[in-house]
């Protein structure tokens, strides 16, 4: 058995997963956390977060020094092998206490660096990995002038926050100033953490989106496999962005390609700094070789951890603890020959009534996992914090999964009443 230290939680995803996973394997854990009344479930009861923790530390996460202090506190009353996190927004501050109690980890400076857009795109400039031509905007002058010399369209991003979130394709300058204007309004993010209110411009990239899933320990790196990436494009006219409609795993490439954006994420990864952890770097394949969208020193999101489990053997959250107690990852067996999975999307703004078709899911064999939108539900189309459900489907022998899942989806109508109006 080993003591943990969790230093704040993904509400969703990860964030379900990860607890019961941990008492499965016989491991304890301390939740340190500014906020415990944040980890609620809709209905009032406890996360699992907070009910299968060993003990619940109330501190300002926010503040490194207060964390150290509160984490040495823990570390005096009894072991701490090992500090984790599922929440991006909190990976730079696991790998600052971990160098305070001396645990593995990556160094903190390389987790501030690839948690910040502008910071990896300055990175890989240094070091001469090709790249996409940006450039970084505190004021509209900035942006305007920016706009002018890289060309539209553009993508325009904030440098700090996650999930595609404000993430928006511009094709002319008064979308760039809708765009500048979400991306450094917010003061603060979802955790009250200070934003940095800079937005990020690129080139569009053009041609397929894979992410990369690797394991980096002692400063080498296995890439564990790539997922296609299936994603909307964005409808400038309605403000929405980029949004992952679905993924496959693992992506359908030839030797070559496949390659070619392994080693180009290694030397991403190479460049960043990052010596030790799990991560997930998306990347577009463009006619001139691969180039970076983002990288994410954590686990992949929107339920790729379970893709590459099928497929793999390597359950992405089992290798995040693995790697927290300085551990060699190690594979379970693997269930499918293709995993994917296939999100449902809001059709419009307004409340769900319903969801047709949604009966014949329990008797499909090839649904190993799904969820649906509550009727009563507020929807609205956007980025991917509005997708509103998903079908996870696993082919035993073949590559039919994703077309699978897409099938499934396909015969299900989520049916949303119109908002109110006043």
């Amino acid at each position: 058995m080993a003591n943990l230290l969790m230093i704040e939680s993904w509400l969703q995803s990860t964030g379900l997963m990860l607890p019961p996973l941990l008492r499965e394997s016989g491991h304890e854990y301390v939740l340190v956390t500014r906020d415990p009344d944040l980890y609620r479930l809709p209905d009032g009861t406890a996360h699992p977060v907070l009910a299968l923790a060993a003990e619940v530390v109330v501190a300002e996460t926010n503040d490194d020094a207060a964390l150290a202090t509160a984490a040495r506190d823990v570390a005096t009353r009894h072991p701490v092998d090992g500090v984790l996190t599922t929440c991006d927004y909190y990976l730079p501050a696991v790998a600052v206490v971990a160098q305070e109690l001396g645990l593995p980890g990556a160094p903190a400076e390389a987790l501030r660096t690839a948690t910040r857009k502008h910071l990896v795109r300055g990175a890989l400039a240094a070091a001469g990995v090709p790249d996409v031509p940006f450039a970084v905007a505190a004021t509209w002058e900035q942006a305007h002038k920016a706009a002018a010399d890289l060309g539209y369209p553009l993508v325009v991003k904030p440098v700090d926050m996650n999930s595609g979130t404000a993430v928006r394709k511009v094709t002319d300058e008064s979308g760039l100033a809708i765009a500048f204007a979400e991306v450094t309004g917010p003061e603060r993010n979802t955790r009250d953490q200070p934003l940095e209110r800079l937005a990020l411009l690129e080139r569009v990239l053009e041609g397929p989106e894979y992410s990369v899933e690797a394991v980096t320990r002692d400063g080498v790196t296995r890439v564990l496999g790539i997922t296609a990436k299936s994603v909307a494009e964005p409808d400038v006219e309605a403000g929405t962005g980029f949004v992952e409609s679905g993924h496959l795993f693992p992506a359908p490439l030839d030797p070559a390609d496949r390659a070619a954006i392994e080693e180009h994420v290694v030397a991403v990864l190479d460049a960043v700094g990052l010596t030790h952890g799990i991560s997930h770097t998306e990347v577009r394949l463009t006619a001139a070789g691969p180039r970076l969208v983002e990288v994410n020193p954590r686990q992949g999101g929107g339920y790729i951890f379970e893709l590459v489990r099928l497929v793999t053997g390597f359950n992405p959250l089992r290798v995040l603890v693995d790697l927290a107690l300085g551990r060699e990852p190690a594979p379970g067996p693997a269930a499918a020959a293709s995993a994917a999975v296939t999100f449902l999307l809001a059709p419009s703004d307004g409340v769900v009534r319903g969801v047709r078709g949604a009966e014949r899911l329990a008797e499909d064999e090839r649904v190993a996992g799904h969820e649906l939108p509550a009727p009563g539900r507020a929807v609205r189309p956007g980025d991917n914090n509005e997708r509103i459900g998903h079908v996870l489907v696993a082919d035993p022998s073949g590559k039919r999964a994703k077309a699978w899942a897409d099938e499934i989806v396909a015969g299900l109508e989520v049916v949303v009443d119109a908002p109110a109006t006043v």
